[in-house]
């Protein structure tokens, strides 16, 4: 699976599942094993471990591979290890403590997100009416 899919599979999956405060940091050019890290939160531990399964299911049905997941037990803090990305979802307290921003901040990639559909004209029904 491509880089760019894969990373746009994982956006797509934590914002399915009102992910927030996602960032993903481009880590080529540091000494690492991959290539993207994302971080985002959820606001507990069942949102947590429902965002790390969204970014399982649909990484698997864009044809890529999870090679490991850690912390599903406590859902303070899930990483998915999917190889050239990792994606760690914390807890809003968890991330601030452990402030992983600092360690892989060096550079953001910028996302495009999705074009939503223009809103849809109400028609005549919707126009207020005027007094007489």
């Amino acid at each position: 699976m491509e880089l760019r899919n894969k990373q746009r599979a994982v956006v797509d999956a934590l914002e399915d599942v009102k992910g927030h405060d996602i960032v993903v940091y481009d880590t080529a050019r540091m000494p690492s094993m991959f290539e993207r890290v994302v971080i985002a939160s959820g606001e507990s531990n069942r949102q947590v471990r429902a965002l790390a399964d969204r970014v399982q299911d649909k990484v698997r049905a864009a044809g890529g591979r999870v090679y490991g997941v850690e912390g599903e037990a406590s859902g303070d803090w899930v990483l998915v290890d999917l190889g050239d990305v990792v994606v760690h979802i914390m807890q809003p307290a968890v991330r601030s403590f452990y402030n992983l921003e600092e360690v892989w901040g060096e550079k953001k990639v910028r996302l495009q997100r999705k074009k939503s559909p223009p809103p849809k004209s109400r028609g005549k029904a919707a126009r207020p009416r005027r007094k007489r």
